[in-house]
Formats: C-alpha cells, sequence, structure tokens
C-alpha cells in the first residue's frame, strides 16, 4: 500500500509492502525510502506536528511515540497521511534533472529567477505577540457560533495597536459588508463607511492592525490543512496591503474536543515576507478550480522546494505562528455590530442609552460600533475624530455633541 509523508518539505510517498507494521518500522522505511534518519524522525497523524518550532512543543505529539504500536491501530492504511518533522538536512530523492532544468534549452532571465526562487520557511513572525480584548473577541466568535453555528465563513479588520516590543493589541473588530458561504468569504468593500471607521480610529488613537476570519465545520472536518489556498491568498493580499510590519492574521474554528463537545480555537499567524513577495509580484495562481486541493498553493512559475522544482506549495511553508493572549480594553462592546443581520437603528441607540443612563455619558458611547452609527450623521473629517477623541481620553462629552446624539436618539 502507499501512504503519504508531510514534512517541512512537502508530500511524499511511501511504499509499505506490509501493512501490519510497527511505528518502528514504519520509521526504518522512512529512513531506506525518504533518507530521514530514524533517530530524528518524530511521527504523528495530527498536522500541528508541522507548526510545531521547539522540541518541547514537538514532544506534545505522543500518538506515534511508542514504537511496539501496529500502524493499523491508529487507522493508518492506504492513502493516509503521516506527518513528519525532523532535524538536520537529507537529499531528496528524486530523478535526476539537467542542470539547467530544461533539457538543454537557453534559459531566459524569466527562467533563471524561477530557477533561484527557493521556498523555505519563516521561523519569527515581527510580531513578538497579538492580545485581544476579551469582549471584542467573545463578541466575534459568539455571533458565528450562535447564529451562523459556524457553517458559512465570516470576516473583519482587527484595529488596536502596536508596543515597541512588537506586541499587537486588539480592541475592536470592524466587519465589512461580507458574502460567506462554506469555503469562501467576499468582502464588499464600502469606502465611505472605511473613510468612518478609520476616522473614529484616528480619534481613538488606534489603527488596522490584521485580518480575521472563520473556519466553517465543513472545512475544520477536512483536516487536511490549516489554512486553505484560498486563505493564503485573502490574507496575503491583506498584509501586502498593508505598512504594518506586525500585522496578524487571525483564523477562528470550532474543533471537537475529548469530551465530544465543542470548542472554538483562535490561531494566529503572520504570512510570511516570501508569501507576501510572491503574491505581489504575481508568482501566486489566483483562480481556484473546483478540484484543486485546498492545501496547495499553486504557483505561475516553477519554484524549488526541498531541494524539487514543483508548481504547487504546500500552504504552511507560508505561515509563520504568532502567541495569542489576552486583556481587558478600553471599550465596551455592547452595542449592536454592523453589517450583520441585525437592522441597525436610531432605535438601537435610544434604547442603548436608556439602559446606560446612570454611567457617565463618556461611558455610555464608549463603544466603537456605537459611534460608527453616529458617524454617519457627523462630519468625518472634523466631528468624527473628535467624538473619539474625547472617548480616547475618557473626558467630558461637549454639550454641543451631547445634544446632537440625544435629538438623534429622540427621532426614534
Amino acid at each position: 500500500m502507499l501512504i503519504r509523508i508531510r514534512s517541512r518539505d512537502g508530500l511524499e510517498r511511501l511504499q509499505i509492502d506490509n501493512p501490519n507494521i510497527t511505528i518502528a518500522q514504519l520509521k526504518t522505511l522512512i529512513e531506506s525510502q525518504l533518507n530521514v534518519p530514524t533517530h530524528n524522525q518524530f511521527l504523528s497523524t495530527n498536522q500541528s506536528l508541522l507548526l510545531a518550532k521547539t522540541s518541547t512543543d514537538i514532544s506534545t505529539f505522543t500518538d506515534m511515540s511508542n514504537p511496539q504500536t501496529l500502524i493499523t491501530s491508529l487507522g493508518i492504511g492506504h492513502g493516509s497521511i503521516v506527518y513528519l518533522s525532523y532535524e538536520g538536512e537529507r537529499v531528496i530523492k528524486g530523478p535526476k534533472i539537467h542542470p539547467a532544468g530544461f533539457e538543454g534549452r537557453k534559459m531566459t532571465m524569466d527562467d533563471l529567477i524561477a530557477k533561484q526562487m527557493r521556498i523555505t520557511r519563516q521561523e519569527n513572525p515581527h510580531c513578538e505577540m497579538v492580545s485581544f480584548d476579551r469582549d471584542t473577541a467573545n463578541g466575534f466568535q459568539h455571533y458565528v457560533n450562535e447564529s451562523l453555528a459556524f457553517a458559512v465563513k465570516r470576516g473583519g479588520f482587527m484595529y488596536g495597536n502596536v508596543s515597541d516590543e512588537g506586541k499587537v493589541e486588539v480592541d475592536f473588530i470592524y466587519e465589512p459588508p461580507q458574502q460567506g458561504n462554506e469555503d469562501s468569504l467576499v468582502f464588499i468593500r464600502d469606502f465611505e463607511e472605511e473613510k468612518l471607521v478609520e476616522a473614529i480610529a484616528l480619534g481613538l488613537g488606534m489603527r488596522k492592525v490584521g485580518f480575521i476570519f472563520t473556519q466553517t465545520v465543513l472545512q475544520t472536518n477536512k483536516k487536511e490543512y490549516t489554512l486553505s489556498n484560498k486563505e493564503i491568498l485573502q490574507a496575503a493580499e491583506f498584509q501586502g496591503e498593508s505598512d504594518l510590519k506586525e500585522w496578524v492574521t487571525v483564523m477562528v474554528k470550532l474543533e471537537v474536543n475529548e469530551e465530544g463537545g465543542a470548542d472554538v480555537h483562535f490561531e494566529a499567524f503572520q504570512m510570511s515576507d516570501l508569501c507576501v513577495k510572491l503574491f505581489k509580484d504575481g508568482w501566486f495562481v489566483t483562480e481556484i478550480g473546483e478540484g484543486d486541493d485546498p492545501k496547495l498553493s499553486k504557483m505561475n512559475k516553477d519554484v524549488v522546494v526541498g531541494g524539487k522544482d514543483t508548481r504547487e506549495v504546500d500552504n504552511d511553508f507560508f505561515l509563520v505562528v504568532v502567541k495569542i493572549f489576552d486583556h481587558q480594553g478600553p471599550l465596551s462592546s455592547t452595542f449592536p455590530v454592523e453589517n450583520r443581520n441585525t437592522v441597525i437603528t436610531m432605535r438601537t441607540l435610544k434604547n442603548h442609552l436608556d439602559r446606560t443612563k446612570n454611567l457617565p455619558f463618556v461611558k455610555r458611547i464608549s463603544d466603537f460600533h456605537l459611534l460608527l452609527l453616529l458617524a454617519r450623521s457627523l462630519d468625518v473629517n472634523t466631528d468624527v475624530p473628535a467624538l473619539a477623541g474625547c472617548v480616547h481620553a475618557q473626558a467630558t462629552i461637549p454639550e454641543g455633541y451631547q445634544l446632537i446624539i440625544e435629538s438623534m436618539a429622540a427621532t426614534a
């Protein structure tokens, strides 16, 4: 039978004559066929092994640690994928290739550039960590869990600050108009609305720091990739649009826990510098076919991965893992979120102000989503940053602005 071995070098085939072998015998076959010494091998059926960065992280993957375990007892059979992490370098077996790679044909400059384009992993992110305001993160995941049941994709842009040490803090999420289905997400960019968002962020002393999206239950059930080829393209596009080197991409998904229940997981990444460069330079095939493997990104020209020429690259090569923490941010997150199924009106504003009438007025409007509603009736260049600036400083709201806001609510 044939099984597939997936490592940092991509996907390779392993021929097994007897399916009833132990893990120790499997390692011997990997050494003989793939040139990885048995003492350097670490195996798992969990793809997250390939994202582990230290020996301590790798040691937590114990499902294939017993050398006497039969591989059939782990459900490994013909066509199965086993994940391999190893230290050091190796010579990858394969057919002898003409030195030019073009059977003697004269190489063009494009050919030469393509032959020199080696896809390697980026070991360290540019940001030290990403920290979420707890209420903001909970509000986002609660909506996609309770209202969308993780059946369609949802996304948004994250706003906050970046410290001198490279720590990204996310304090609110703006969700643009969008259309999502089981495996794709399209933002319908409303640039007038985005101007208001940027004006609010400016007054709050914040900026756009990343992109957040959900994976659907259909995607996570496949368990064959971390990010799909479509998600890699979208994340690379947004990161490439930003001038922020600490830009973060966050993926939210639902996973089955050990008790059979479901837990929501947040995972954070940066697209590697090489990934963003390749996207900007047009190396990626951006039209995804129905039969394309979602765990592989297609290239318009040959690239070198693990010593082999290919036009298909494992998506994990482009991901740089970022640590996630949480904090209590300066804003509340109780006002309804824009561009969801609920229509937000001045009646919504009135109800919110009535519920919070015992608080100082600045506290009552210290919510990004409420400020966005107000901004639609204010001057984007002066009033919006000024009002957001009062929220940022937690200063007394000028009487004029307070009267305007209360009169808006009174029209409900």
